[in-house]
This record gives structure tokens, sequence and C-alpha cells, in this order.
């Protein structure tokens, strides 16, 4: 997804910050962008639940279609649906490598995935969309680590507070994919309800 929407407005406009740099903005106006922004406005049911998805939409990065399919592959597995569909997500190469804290936001993690700076258990994958299984290792490539970005990353410069589901060596820009994620774990801002029932009505 390469929303050309300045982050700071997406951020304002979805009601969460999506970058370290839009959460000061962020605090001093809390309120969608425009000249409108700060009156209520009616807010629908089928408004309400088409933001929640946008909001997810937006936290990975991803595009509509993406997300639909992510959507179905979590109706079909028999359990509760807006579970199955975050856990699903959170298993991208690109929000690990986030979460690991070998990348400052969700943009910055795509591109190392694509600019193939990221192995997965030795061997390059250049797909954001790889889903990741328990066991699976994350390095980032010899060649790349002399790199600004990844040299504050291995002295834990972007590491806030990395999940249980992974464990992390910072030093070594290496991480391991422990267990599958639960939901409480996941740090997502979203009612993912609201995302199943705007894809189920």
């Amino acid at each position: 997804m390469n929303n050309p929407r300045p982050k700071v407005r997406l951020s304002r406009a979805l009601g969460i910050p999506l970058t370290p740099k839009s959460v000061k903005y962020f605090e001093a106006r809390p309120y969608p962008p425009g000249v409108h922004g700060r009156a209520r406005k009616q807010e629908s049911d089928y408004k309400v639940r088409l933001r929640e998805k946008q909001r997810l939409r937006a936290q990975y990065n991803i595009r509509e279609a993406q997300l639909r399919n992510a959507f179905d592959k979590a109706a079909r597995t028999g359990g509760k649906t807006g579970e199955a569909l975050l856990v699903d997500l959170e298993l991208r190469l690109d929000a690990l490598v986030l979460r690991a804290g070998f990348a400052r936001t969700i943009y910055q993690a795509r591109q190392f995935v694509v600019h193939r700076h990221v192995l997965v258990n030795g061997r390059r994958v250049d797909r954001p969309s790889y889903r990741l299984r328990p066991g699976d290792v994350i390095t980032v490539a010899e060649r790349s680590r002399a790199m600004v970005p990844f040299q504050v990353a291995a002295a834990g410069g972007h590491a806030a507070e990395v999940p249980p589901y992974l464990e992390v060596r910072h030093d070594a820009l290496a991480a391991r994919l422990a267990r599958l994620p639960e939901r409480p774990e996941i740090p997502i801002i979203c009612d993912e309800q609201l995302v199943v029932e705007h894809y189920s009505r």
C-alpha cells in the first residue's frame, strides 16, 4: 500500500499515530485534519466499521485486496475470525521485522524486506507478505549490517517492547518466532470485531 497521503494527516484521519514522528503531532491535534476536523460528525455504523478496517490496513501497510484475502482465510479457520485475522497479519515478515526492533516503522520494515536486507532461516526473502512459522529465524544480511538504520537497531534503538512471541538478540540482529502470537499480545489498535462485521455485511 503506497499511500501518498502524508503519514501525519493519515494518522489524524484514522485517530491513531502510525509513526513515531506522528505521535507528537497527534497529541497536539487529536482530531481529524481539514477545516471541519473538530466538528462532531454523525457516525453511521457503516462509517465506524469502515474506519476500523482502514485503521487495520494502515497499521500493517497493506492493500485492500491483501486484507480481504487474509479475512477470507481467517473466516475458514472455524475459530474466532477476528483473532485469526490479526494473528495471520502479525505473522507477516515486515510486521515481525518491525516488532523485533529492526525497523522504526512498518514502512521502513517493508522497505528493508523489499530491498533484500532480510533473511529467513538463512535465505533471502523479499516479500513483505511472507508468513513465518514458529521456529523461523529472521536475520539481517551480513552485507547490510553496516547500514546506519541497522547499527541503530543493533544498539536497541528501535526496540520499545518486544512482544513475548519473539526471541530477539539485537546485538546479533537476529529474531526467532518462538510461537504463535495471542491476541492480547499483538500491539495493534483495533476492534477486530468491527472489521469482521464490515466484511460480513
